[in-house]
């Protein structure tokens, strides 16, 4: 896959290339990542990107001559197919099923804005799709841009020491990842759940999936009422709510939500009239 930045500063962008997963991919051939400088396109002695807005207002606006000229000619290297994104408070959200999509095509470009804003003929004339990365606001788009860059990284093929690893993530069925361990089996008083010690392969996928199912009713409903459960996890919700409204999660057979401190009940954006299987 191959990516284009187009930013006003590309060092921040490849310098964070060369590290984890990302860093790794790149020299596996797997992913090609480029920059192209905004202000390569500028023609005065300041190399001037950005004026005031019209009518009036604080900060300043992206140029769109130098922007454009810029997403052009990091277009130009780019294959067939290869959307132009801009990465915008007022874009989509970039999510995982997005990740995947985009993920699937033979390359990317992004553009990382700055200052107040971007004039809106450079978005209008340059960019096919606006994306964002959650509703807040952060100086740049170039620390959005490495992290769309680096969900999608992680899904190409070998780019992670086992291809399962991206299929068993949060989000990748729409539930949050089961709670993890490793050695000591105990800690300060806290043992591995049981089940993971049992060398029983079934009663372990049963404990992950009841536990990702649990764990994303506690802390983010929203992505149950957005994607729904397959049979099996929808039934594990039922047998966890059952057990929870009657008292019947003993000691031992405690779910990761119900600890101190993570009690409170969720909001259920579904409405009372939704049923889960």
């Amino acid at each position: 896959m191959q990516i284009e930045v187009v930013t006003l500063f590309p060092e921040m962008v490849r310098g964070a290339l060369a590290y984890g997963v990302l860093g790794r991919a790149i020299e596996r051939g797997l992913a090609r990542i480029g920059t192209e400088d905004v202000r390569a396109h500028t023609f005065d002695v300041h190399r001037t990107v950005d004026d005031r807005p019209y009518g009036g207002g604080p900060g300043m606006v992206l140029k769109p001559e130098p922007l454009l000229a810029a997403i052009r000619a990091a277009a130009a290297r780019l294959p067939p197919g290869s959307p132009r994104v801009c990465l915008s408070a007022q874009g989509e959200v970039f999510d995982q099923r997005t990740a995947r999509e985009l993920a699937g095509l033979p390359g990317l470009l992004l553009v990382a804005g700055r200052y107040e804003g971007i004039d809106e003929r450079a978005i209008e004339l340059g960019v096919d799709r606006e994306l964002s990365i959650g509703d807040y606001v952060l100086s740049g788009g170039e620390i959005a841009a490495l992290a769309v860059i680096d969900a999608l990284v992680r899904l190409l093929p070998g780019a992670l020491g086992d291809d399962r690893s991206s299929i068993e993530e949060s989000f990748s069925e729409g539930l949050l990842e089961w709670p993890h361990y490793t050695r000591p089996e105990v800690f300060e008083g806290r043992h591995v759940p049981q089940a993971l010690l049992s060398g029983n392969h079934a009663a372990v996928r049963r404990w992950r999936l009841e536990q990702s199912v649990a764990r994303t009713w506690s802390r983010r409903p929203d992505l149950i009422a957005r994607h729904g459960l397959a049979p099996e996890a929808s039934r594990l919700l039922n047998e966890y709510l059952a057990a929870r409204a009657g008292g019947g999660l003993g000691e031992g057979e405690s779910h990761e939500q119900d600890r101190p401190g993570n009690r409170e009940e969720p909001h259920d954006p579904r409405g009372p009239g939704f049923q889960t299987g």
